[in-house]
């Protein structure tokens, strides 16, 4: 296994204590001891509370929970910006929480790059130079570090603007601005905190679209805070859901609506548009009927007799599939003594692959003798019938309302 790009275990952070009588509480914490209530009995704050993560290099990670969760004092643990009351903390395998002063300027001068809710550009400086600053600071020669701010405004799509001044721009251009900053650098980690919260809807759907989109042309690890849950089932490959300082479930934006671990995050989950989140491997069903291409009509026939189906998937010796065998064409092979079953097998069926949303295929359901079929490589992994999308789509009021 390839060692986490981040992270951390049992993290806490009190505020409003002093330092000793932080680390006593904390010494002190066991399982059967209300720590956030003692915490508060002595006076702070438990902002965050026991908190593990990891985090894959290459991982776009989303942090999401409502005011006052803890999700924004959790990402700024990970560059200490706030300095952990306890626990442990590695980037690429390095304690971050033992660093000297020397190694995490270098760490965060190098490593890790963070974009902003506000922008936090300079008004004195053009946009090229803003873009440039984080290579300033790490005293790159002028020439090369506005190279590199060029380049990076060239990919958020400021190529045009880098004489112009952070009050001459719109939100939306200003936050680009702030993502070149941080590209520029050339990071292996990027840490969002609610960077796109402060922009109007339209704005902010482009500027996820950028991020996916810088994203796949380089993938490097972002840890993404958000309060906005269709946000982060859009653009998350894997979400943490914080309540209260404390991690309440970690998963997939699939796996947390198909199987949220309690009622608060089946209510936060409840308004979401499923069918766009939701994908063919999420709800597929194990494909209960098929045959082999060796198998007779006769016997294929009987199959679907007895399971009260219309058609049936059709393998190959290596397990591909071919195509489908309905029941009214095994009918008329049987009646002509055909015994071969590869004379039944037509292309009457839909395919989708694993990870495609119901929203692009929600409307096939239903049409064909079997149920959409879900493909990789030419392989049946599995069935989605047009019972499992209503389950599916319905699940979150049963889940709501029980």
């Amino acid at each position: 296994m390839t060692t986490p790009m981040i992270e951390g275990s049992g993290l806490n952070k009190v505020y409003g204590l002093p330092d000793r009588k932080t680390a006593a509480l904390l010494a002190g914490a066991d399982p059967g001891r209300d720590l956030a209530a003692a915490v508060t009995a002595a006076g702070g704050n438990l902002a965050v509370h026991d908190v593990a993560l990891s985090i894959a290099q290459g991982e776009l990670f989303v942090v999401m929970g409502l005011s006052g969760s803890g999700k924004s004092t959790l990402i700024r643990m990970i560059n200490r910006l706030v300095e952990p009351s306890s626990g442990s903390l590695r980037i690429d395998g390095t304690e971050v929480t033992g660093m000297n002063p020397a190694d995490l300027r270098d760490l965060r001068n190098r490593r890790i790059s963070m974009v902003f809710q506000h922008f936090a550009l300079l008004p004195h400086l053009s946009v090229r130079e803003n873009a440039a600053y984080g290579l300033q600071i790490r005293y790159v020669p002028a020439k090369e570090r506005l190279e590199r701010a060029d380049l990076a405004l060239r990919q958020v799509g400021l190529g045009h603007r880098g004489d112009a001044y952070p009050h001459q721009l719109s939100g939306g251009m200003q936050q680009r601005v702030g993502l070149a900053r941080a590209l520029a650098t050339e990071a292996d980690i990027l840490l969002m905190d609610e960077p796109f919260s402060a922009l109007d809807p339209l704005i902010r759907r482009d500027m996820q679209d950028l991020l996916l989109h810088l994203q796949e042309d380089r993938q490097r690890t972002i840890v993404f805070v958000t309060h906005d849950l269709n946000e982060a089932m859009r653009i998350g490959q894997r979400i943490m859901v914080m309540r209260d300082g404390r991690v309440v479930q970690c998963g997939t934006g699939p796996e947390i609506l198909s199987s949220p671990a309690d009622s608060y995050v089946s209510d936060f989950v409840s308004d979401v548009d499923r069918s766009r989140v939701l994908t063919a491997a999420a709800v597929m069903r194990p494909a209960l009927l098929t045959a082999s291409i060796r198998d007779t009509p006769v016997g294929v026939l009987d199959r679907l007799g007895n399971a009260e189906a219309n058609g049936v998937f059709v393998l190959d010796d290596d397990e591909q599939l071919l195509g489908i065998a309905r029941d009214g064409d095994l009918a008329t092979a049987v009646r002509a003594g055909q015994p071969d079953l590869a004379r039944c097998v037509i292309d009457e069926y839909h395919t989708v692959p694993p990870d495609q949303p119901l929203v692009e295929f929600i409307d096939l359901a239903g049409k064909h003798a079997v149920p959409i079929a879900v493909v990789a490589e030419g392989r049946l992994l599995g069935v989605v019938p047009r019972a499992a999308i209503l389950s599916a789509l319905a699940s979150s009021r049963r889940l709501t309302h029980a």
